[in-house]
C-alpha cells in the first residue's frame, strides 16, 4: 500500500502531537457543526441543526477521530485504509439518518427475486440535512480554498457507485448542482421550498421540476 492515495498522505496524522490531534479534531467538529447548524436553520430545520452528528462525541467515534485526525480529510478515510475498517464511520452512519448508507436495505427487486442491498427513499428532511452536512464538511476541511463547487465536485467523483435511491438522488443532485451554480443560499432556499411543497410527506424525482 502507497502513503498516498489521490493526492492524501494516509500517515500525515504522526507528524501531529496527541493534544493537537485532540484539539484540531474538536475544532473541525465544532466547526462542521456550526456550518451545518447554519444551513438548516435557513431551511427551517432547527431541533436537526442542533442535534447534527452528537455522535461523534461517543468514545467510539471520538477516540480513533483523535488518533487519526490530520486536519485535510476525514480520520475515517485513513482508519479505513490502515486498518482495513473504519469502526467509527460504521457506528456514526448507522445513527445519523442524513447519510444515504443509514438507509441501506434487503429490497426485492420484484415479486420473485431474493432480496438485494439497495437503497431507500429518504425522508426529505433529513436529505436536507445532508444537503448543509456535504456543505459544511467542505468549509471544515477545505477551509480558505472553499468554493460553492466543492459539494458538488466532491460528490460527482464517486457518484455512479452509491447505492442511493433515484429519488434522493435527483433530489440531492439538484440541491448541489444549485449550490454550485448560485451558491449556499440558494440551495438551502431551494430545499426549503422543496419541504414546505411535500409538507414533509412523499416525494418523487418530479419534484426537482417543480420547485
Amino acid at each position: 500500500m502507497s502513503e498516498s492515495s489521490e493526492g492524501r498522505n494516509y500517515y500525515a496524522y504522526k507528524d501531529m502531537s496527541f493534544v493537537g490531534r485532540l484539539f484540531g479534531h474538536i475544532g473541525t467538529v465544532l466547526t462542521h457543526k456550526r456550518y451545518v447548524m447554519n444551513g438548516c436553520f435557513k431551511m427551517g430545520l432547527y431541533l436537526q441543526g442542533i442535534t447534527h452528528d452528537m455522535s461523534k462525541f461517543s468514545p467510539t467515534e471520538f477516540i480513533p477521530s483523535v488518533r487519526y485526525y490530520s486536519g485535510t480529510f476525514s480520520p475515517n478515510a485513513t482508519d479505513r485504509v490502515l486498518t482495513g475498517v473504519s469502526t467509527s464511520w460504521l457506528h456514526h452512519k448507522g445513527r445519523n439518518k442524513h447519510h444515504f448508507e443509514y438507509w441501506i436495505d434487503y429490497m426485492p427487486e420484484n415479486a420473485e427475486s431474493e432480496p438485494v442491498l439497495d437503497g431507500c427513499r429518504m425522508p426529505l428532511r433529513y436529505v436536507a440535512e445532508m444537503v448543509a452536512d456535504r456543505y459544511a464538511a467542505c468549509v471544515a476541511y477545505n477551509g480558505e480554498k472553499y468554493s460553492s463547487a466543492d459539494a458538488w465536485n466532491y460528490y460527482s467523483k464517486g457518484a455512479a457507485h452509491l447505492n442511493i435511491d433515484k429519488d434522493t438522488r435527483a433530489v440531492l443532485e439538484a440541491a448541489l448542482l444549485k449550490m454550485r451554480d448560485e451558491g449556499e443560499d440558494a440551495a438551502f432556499a431551494y430545499m426549503r421550498r422543496m419541504l414546505k411543497i411535500t409538507k414533509g410527506r412523499d416525494y418523487d424525482a418530479s419534484i426537482v421540476d417543480k420547485v
